[in-house]
Order: C-alpha cells, then structure tokens, then sequence
C-alpha cells in the first residue's frame, strides 16, 4: 500500500508506475484504492463508477476498469455532503457526520472488493488517501491504516521534496501512528527531487538512522509529464512543468490574456483558442485532457472572476451541482459572455451539465442537487432537463451525426433530457440520436464524456469549431507513453533490492 505524508504528494502516480513495471515484468497486477473522494469518474466494464485514478492505474496494469479497483467512491455535492457510491453505484447521498457512522457499512464493501481482488490477482497495490496522520479521521478509517491494518498490507510513505520540509513530513506522520502501523512501514520514498543527489545523502542518512527504516528511492521532479487528472483542476502556470506528482494534480496550463470577444482561429493553421469555465462543482474535467495536449490548441481553464479571454470555442463542462453552478456562471458574467460570443460566430459545446445548461430548464423534483425547484437554463436549445433519482451509466461508442467520425465515451449523469433540439442530434449511439446541435451550427450538446479523446471525432470536432487543418493526435498512444515512461523512472530510481527485502510484490 502507498500512502503519503500529504495530499499531492504523489500516491497515484507512484501507484501507477508500480503498476505498469509489474506488468512489463508479466505479473498479473491490479490497482486498488479503498475510498476515493473526486469528481472525476471513469465508467467501469461492469458498468458501475470509479475515481479516475483508479481507472488510469487499471490500463497501466493492461486491464479494463473495475468497480472492485475502487469500492466507495465520495462525490462531494457541496462543502459538507456528498453522493455515496459503493461498487460503482449510487447508495446515498451523506453529510459529513453521517458519512463517518456509515463506515463500517462501507468497509465491509471494501473488504468484499479486496477479497476478490486478491484471489485473481499476483499482486494488488493499495492507494491510500489523504494522510494516514490525520487525528480526527482515525476512527473506522478504511482509507489508510485502518484498511492495511484489517487486511495485514505493508505500506509504503511516500513524501514531496518540492514543498519542502520533507524529513519532518515523514518523522512527523510517523510520530502521529500507533507502534503497530508504523512497524507496518516498509519504507519511505522521496518526490519530485531537484538537484545533485550528492547534496541530499546526508539527510537520507539521517532518516534511515533516526526511524530505522529504509529510503526506498528518490524520485526526480519529471518537466511535462502527463498523467489524467483525478480531481482538481490545472489550473496553475507553466504548463511544461509536471513532476511525478499525485495524478489530481499534474498537469498545469497558463490563464489567458484580458479579453471578451471571439477571435477567430487563423486562417492558416494557427492554434484554435478553446476555453472552459472553473464551475466550483466542474467534475470529469479529464474530457479536455486531449485539448490540452493537442499542438494546434490553446486550451485554457478560466477561473470564476477571471477576466474571460477570447476564444473560437467556449465548453461548458460537467458538474456535480448543475443548478448551483448556473448561477455560479450567471453571478460572474458568463451568460453575457456567451451571448456575445454566439452573436460574433463563436462556437459553444456543452458536455453533460453543460449540455442541461443550455436548455430552457432544469427541473429537480427530489432534491437530487439541493433544494426541490427548478432552474432556468441559458435556453439556447429547445428542450428541458428533469434530475432523475437514477444515474445513467454506460460505456457507448457511435459517430458524430455531422462527421464521419467514430466516437468512443462513457456517459454519468442524473438527469433525462427532452424537447424539440434533440431531433437535431450530436452522435448517434447504437443506432439511436443523442444530444443536439442548433440550427445554426453554432452550440453542440451531449451527455457524452471523452468526446476528443478518439482521433476521428477530435479533429472533426476541431474542423466544426473552426481549426482548417487539424494534424492526426492520438490521446490514447499519449497516455500508454507516459505510463511507460513513468515505469522507466521508477525502475532506475527505486531500490529494487531494498524494496524485495521489505516488501513482496508477487
């Protein structure tokens, strides 16, 4: 199990890169994270719901997604409550309070996940999450030592050298442990290193004397690497600047400059400029992984009370609290904004919540959300959203109806949409329409995530917004790329033989 002395201190990754070495090395390997709290989910092969992370770390193990990989997933719907699923589907919705009495329910979930896990597979690496030092979550834990305790699973800490104050991070969550957690302790690894490992040995010395456990690898800081976010938003300078960090926060992108007004992409292949807004609730936000990777694009997240730059493409994206984050966009000017960009020949895509968005209403009638009512939308497509009790959940492919161009996704979401706009649709999935497109080609709506993650849909989407010439971009080679070469990272800087003595991986 790896857990780490912080948030973002690099557990999934970590967890990833052990993954795919297992697997290069023909052991069969699964990943495995007992309780996720994210807002972006992958749809698992036996149809349920999973944190991103887990889903990632399955393809570095060369498997497909499975709710087993991830038991209790937390989707927080405001500051103190969230939606509750457990093996991929919705249990309950639970304040924080609530949450903690229902662990024990939860645990045996977890424990029903871990058994069949261990049984098909060599070898199962555990991600924690958080810290295991935190105080007042020690109680029924089932996401750090509370689970390796009840299982008997070495742990692995890992730490980040970046924010500095390393060696107290791991002496101090040491500290906080009881004797028998840390007898768990196999070892430390150090993140995210900059510098002449010479100028570090001292310390390393002195952590290996003072805890009497071994420093199983430093990792170095890696520029532009690129892991699928699990949770928060890139929304950080120096896009080029990724490090083997925890995959919820790895990639970064720059803000634009002060703008409002829709500038067309250049005639002669310059970058087409696509922005996003920062919903507080923004959930699979993944979607737009490919675009900000692709070399003709300048993607951009723009944070509520940013100055909204110009852009030939603005996407509303999905949300975990469609009403509240409306009026989000409402109160910071962005319904004004999208006015004026339509009115100049802008493009706008609206994916999931933000294809609700653009209709005329979004009806709540269980308090899915929040409070029983009803929200208007922005009303540029005719049609109306009611929040069902039940959530959607399936992996589709089809064809975008405009293009000739296969589209590969999955589709999470509560509501069921109605009107005149869906006989115009976006996709056509299993022979049946989905999503809308206005008549005047100017907004496109869908339920569907990973929408540019396939190479035809992306670039004929690309061509609708207006890029002239869109050159071939493969997301997927991208991220088999990377989980190799994270792989390739850990099996030079990780002390394999220190490791063996601690730890049995197979």
């Amino acid at each position: 199990m790896v857990q780490g002395t912080t948030s973002d201190a690099g557990k999934s990754t970590l967890v990833a890169a052990l993954c795919r070495v297992l697997y290069r090395r023909g052991v069969r390997v699964a990943p495995f994270k007992p309780q996720n709290m994210a807002l972006n989910s992958a749809v698992t092969v036996d149809g349920g719901e999973i944190g991103r992370a887990q889903a990632v770390q399955a393809y570095a193990c060369g498997l497909e997604p499975h709710t087993d990989m991830n038991p209790v997933l937390l989707k927080p719907n405001s500051d103190t409550g969230c939606q509750v699923i457990i093996h991929g589907r919705v249990a309950c919705n639970l304040e924080a309070t609530g949450y903690h009495a229902y662990k024990p329910t939860a645990m045996r979930a977890v424990l029903d996940s871990w058994q069949r896990l261990t049984t098909q597979y060599d070898c199962v690496i555990v991600e924690g999450a958080g810290s295991p030092a935190e105080i007042n979550l020690r109680e029924n834990d089932i996401a750090n030592m509370g689970f390796a305790e009840a299982v008997d699973c070495p742990v692995i800490l890992i730490a980040d050298i970046d924010r500095g104050g390393v060696f107290a991070h791991i002496v101090g969550t040491l500290a906080l442990l009881s004797e028998s957690e840390k007898a768990r302790v196999a070892g430390f690894v150090i993140n995210r290193f900059r510098g002449d490992i010479a100028l570090l040995q001292s310390g390393l010395d002195w952590l290996e004397q003072e805890t009497g456990k071994p420093v199983l690898g430093v990792l170095p800081y890696l520029h532009n690497l690129h892991i699928e976010a699990e949770d928060a938003v890139p929304v950080h300078q120096q896009a080029s600047d990724n490090v083997v960090g925890e995959a919820s926060r790895t990639m970064r992108t720059a803000f634009a400059s002060p703008s409002s007004s829709h500038s067309p992409a250049d005639a002669q292949g310059g970058r087409l400029k696509i922005i996003a807004p920062v919903l507080p609730h923004i959930s699979n936000h993944t979607d737009f992984d490919a675009l900000r990777l692709h070399p003709q694009v300048d993607f951009r997240f723009v944070k509520m009370g940013e100055t909204i730059p110009p852009a030939d493409l603005i996407i509303l994206p999905g949300s975990k609290n469609v009403r509240g984050d409306l009026e989000h966009l409402r109160a910071n000017q962005w319904e004004q904004t999208l006015t004026h960009h339509l009115r100049y020949g802008g493009k706008v895509l609206g994916i999931c919540g933000g294809f609700q968005m653009l209709g005329k209403a979004i009806h709540d009638p269980y308090g899915i959300e929040g409070d029983i009512g009803t929200s208007l939308g922005f009303g540029w497509l005719e049609m109306e959203t009611t929040l069902e009790q039940v959530k959607q959940l399936k992996q589709v492919t089809g064809r975008l109806a405009f293009a000739d161009a296969v589209v590969n996704g999955y589709e999470i979401h509560m509501g069921v949409t109605t009107g005149a706009a869906l006989a115009s649709p976006a996709l056509i999935i299993n022979n049946q329409p989905e999503g809308a497109i206005a008549p005047d080609n100017q907004i496109v709506g869908t339920y569907l995530h990973g929408l540019f993650d396939a190479p035809q849909a992306c670039a004929a989407l690309l061509a609708w917004a207006g890029l002239t010439s869109s050159h071939s971009f493969d997301y997927a080679q991208i991220r088999e790329r990377e989980l190799d070469r994270l792989a390739d990272c850990l099996e030079h800087h990780l002390d394999w033989e220190k490791l063996a003595k601690s730890v049995s991986l197979f």
